[in-house]
């Protein structure tokens, strides 16, 4: 065999050059050493972002590594800027690996090269060793007859694939092979498997718990016909070379274990430990499914960017999903950096969890609600900057009254939660300017015009700039009071025969008659900011 192997890998590096070049990594005893393995064939999906997340989440924890592998042996599928995009998108969110792609062609760390593309050899030298071992061969056969094979064994109603009497190419002898090769013929390196698949193959996973399956009897390719290796076969070598610990990936490669594992009892690797995250889920017509990348627009993690929603919502939430105990952890600790949250594997949702628009969005306002107004306007502009040249203007003109804007109840023990995105920013100030003041007089209790002008005009006569919170609120109360309506909602609860209305539908009158709308953030705050000529300009209005 060793004949056959120097046969097909001629001035292949033996497989200890790459045992020394990448050795076992300094770090202490129970330090995770995790990866995003990606291929650069799309957008990145929420389910990636959120594997990437509890991946740095556990090494970084841990004192470990966090690497970005860039899986790009099926170029026929790759995207252009595929690899910025998946930089981007992780960069985006706040997620850094401490090793790997940095760019197109640009990388960090002594593992690499971190591109499978470009680590041709050293799977050819573990695919040599198999060979030299007796644990792989050369296979000559076509596309032409591998569909004739699985066209025989459907209408034989059996598993298809390559395996047992189906494997023509497993007993040739050396003369064969040689004439073959010197005939031109191409071929590709298979695994030559002893499982079967009565017995069966075990794991212990960290989220799943112990699993098992039948063992691996197909003979796999390794290489293919150019001699880049299919994934599986990367993964394994790529996974031991780089130190990978613990392999943390979508559920939907667990059923690929019974050829990891065989894989990796083969090539004689320690076999790393596995967390298969279950995917995050979808309501649909009472039932659940998979978060769709092409049913589902946010399925992608640019719509978050796109909508505005803040990285730190998304993270947040995502460690939601990640650890049911995180909820409460925030309670207790608001103001903590989420690094300070133990993530564990083994509490992760074994069936998956149910994505909650809702629920993001919710936890999107609180996030925003700690934003100091500098902040906000920061972060409102460069989302602008992107995707609303209109919104840009409008802070470009005048960016300190922008910024009295979102500095609106912000800053104190309650601040405000109304804003969830950015994309949501415009409609939610616009009324505070002029030339894109369109006011929709709703009143609410008191309809009646000649009521309304009395109560505006009456209030502009008290109306001060000057007074503080309490002196203003106290003025409305008397001209409430004056009009023969009560001065407290209490009052008019206990008799309501007795008065007009309340307070509260007063402050309406004011309310909609300044912004056009019924609920706004604090009036008072609003009013000090327009100041009183517009104030009287928009009454007058009515």
């Amino acid at each position: 065999m060793s004949e056959l192997s120097e046969i097909l890998f001629k001035n292949i590096k033996d497989t200890k050059y790459y045992e020394e070049i990448y050795p076992k990594r300094n770090l202490p005893e129970d330090a995770i050493v995790t990866r995003f393995a990606p291929s650069p064939t799309g957008f990145v999906h929420l389910g990636s972002l959120f594997a990437s997340l509890v991946a740095s989440k556990v090494s970084e924890q841990t004192g470990g590594v966090f690497f970005l592998r860039i899986e790009d042996t099926d170029q026929k599928r790759e995207i252009e800027n595929g690899v910025i995009g998946i930089i981007d998108s992780l960069n985006e969110f706040g997620i850094v690996a401490d090793e790997g792609a940095t760019g197109e062609n640009t990388e960090k760390g002594i593992y690499g090269p971190y591109k499978q593309s470009a680590r041709k050899e050293i799977y050819q030298s573990f695919a040599k060793q198999l060979v030299g071992q007796g644990l792989a061969y050369p296979c000559f056969c076509t596309e032409e007859q591998l569909e004739e094979t699985r066209k025989k064994q459907e209408e034989q109603k059996i598993r298809p694939g390559y395996y047992n009497v189906w494997t023509k190419c497993r007993n040739l002898n050396l003369e064969e092979i040689e004439n073959k090769i010197a005939n031109g013929e191409k071929y590709v390196i298979r695994l030559k498997s002893n499982g079967r698949e009565d017995r069966k193959a075990r794991v212990s996973d960290i989220i799943k718990g112990k699993i098992e399956f039948p063992e691996n009897d197909q003979d796999i390719v390794l290489l293919k016909s150019d001699g880049i290796p299919t994934y599986h076969f990367a993964h394994a070598v790529d996974d031991y070379l780089m130190r990978t610990t613990h392999v943390i990936r979508g559920d939907e490669w667990m059923s690929s274990l019974p050829i990891h594992i065989q894989l990796f009892e083969y090539l004689k690797f320690k076999l790393p430990k596995y967390a298969h995250i279950s995917p995050i889920m979808k309501d649909e017509d009472g039932g659940k499914r998979k978060l769709s990348k092409r049913k589902d627009p946010e399925a992608a993690v640019t719509y978050y960017s796109e909508e505005g929603i803040p990285k730190e919502a998304v993270i947040e939430y995502l460690l939601n999903i990640a650890n049911s105990s995180y909820e409460g952890w925030r309670k207790q600790n608001p103001n903590s950096a989420i690094s300070e949250f133990k993530l564990e594997l083994n509490k992760m949702n074994i069936s998956g969890a149910l994505f909650d628009m809702v629920k993001l969005l919710d936890i999107s306002k609180t996030v925003i609600s700690k934003f100091n107004a500098e902040e906000v306007y920061k972060r409102v502009y460069e989302w602008a900057e992107k995707y609303d040249e209109e919104l840009k203007e409008m802070l470009d003109k005048e960016p300190d009254y922008a910024k009295k804007i979102f500095g609106i109840e912000r800053g104190n023990a309650k601040p405000r939660k109304d804003i969830a995105k950015w994309k949501d920013i415009k409609y939610s100030i616009e009324y505070m300017y002029d030339e894109k003041y369109n006011p929709k007089y709703e009143f609410q209790h008191i309809k009646e015009a000649e009521d309304i002008k009395e109560i505006l005009k009456k209030y502009l006569d008290v109306y001060n700039d000057n007074d503080d919170k309490d002196t203003w609120f106290n003025k409305i109360k008397d001209l409430s009071e004056s009009l023969g309506y009560a001065r407290e909602t209490k009052q008019f609860k206990e008799e309501p025969d007795k008065y007009k209305g309340h307070v509260g539908d007063v402050s309406m009158v004011l309310r909609v008659a300044l912004t056009g709308r019924q609920n706004t953030p604090d009036m008072y705050e609003i009013m000090k900011i327009l100041g009183k000529e517009n104030i009287e300009k928009r009454f007058n209005m009515i």
